[in-house]
């Protein structure tokens, strides 16, 4: 993909988050664009700086956290980035995720959660923004916190003072509608409302369903393909 080419596939998805936000009475400047740079180089995410966009998501430590360290080395825009963690993290990861990340989406746990705590602990002057990721499944097995268990899981994260929970995140089923899913991941931002105020923001939307994200509230939509293409980044 040449550099033309991403830039017309960044304006075309900026167009269409300014066109659902209008649609649903709410202002674009409220959503956040996460450019998912996941099985790309590093080259993407500089291309992207560019063009001025700065947040970028990875799932993977093993890819993100070489991948950081590269774009920090080849820099040289005044934009620096800021990496959001949008995966399953594995608790033995925690801590090189901490050396680049200044988000992470999927909180699922209570035992990542004590592991983030002991690491953040390492350092008093570290922080993470955190997003609890929910279990919508109804399958216990499943990564994330079911909505009735919100509130109780939410206390235990507003106990660390390293880390500010900015609210919920959640994924919409393949077999499901989205706007049901939405609907239920409102839902949850609402009840977090009632003992957490400022977590106010919600991660959700991707490259498939975005446009309805935002009709729902959401405020951090992660976007991949829409922008990087399905195939492989030059």
């Amino acid at each position: 993909m040449t550099n033309s080419e991403l830039q017309a596939r960044v304006v075309e998805v900026r167009s269409r988050i300014d066109a659902a936000a209008s649609k649903a009475g709410r202002s674009s400047a409220d959503v956040e664009l996460i450019v998912v740079t996941k099985n790309h180089p590093f080259q993407l995410p500089l291309d992207l700086l560019e063009l001025g966009e700065c947040n970028f998501g990875e799932n993977r430590d093993q890819e993100a956290a070489p991948k950081a360290q590269q774009v920090k080395e080849n820099n040289t825009f005044r934009l620096e980035p800021v990496w959001h963690f949008v995966g399953q993290l594995q608790s033995n990861k925690v801590k090189s995720v901490l050396q680049y990340a200044s988000y992470l989406h999927s909180l699922d746990r209570e035992s990542l959660l004590k592991e983030l705590e002991k690491q953040l602990t390492k350092d008093e002057s570290s922080s993470l923004k955190v997003f609890i990721e929910l279990n919508l499944t109804g399958d216990p097995n499943r990564g994330g916190i079911e909505p009735k268990d919100l509130l109780s899981f939410a206390e235990k994260v507003l106990g660390n003072k390293q880390m500010e929970l900015l609210g919920v995140m959640g994924v919409a089923g393949l077999d499901v509608s989205p706007e049901s899913e939405f609907e239920r991941i409102a839902e949850a931002s609402s009840n977090l409302l009632s003992i957490a105020p400022e977590a106010k923001f919600i991660s959700a939307g991707m490259s498939g369903d975005y446009e309805t994200a935002i009709e729902f509230g959401a405020t951090h939509l992660r976007i991949g393909t829409a922008i990087s293409g399905p195939r492989q980044y030059p």
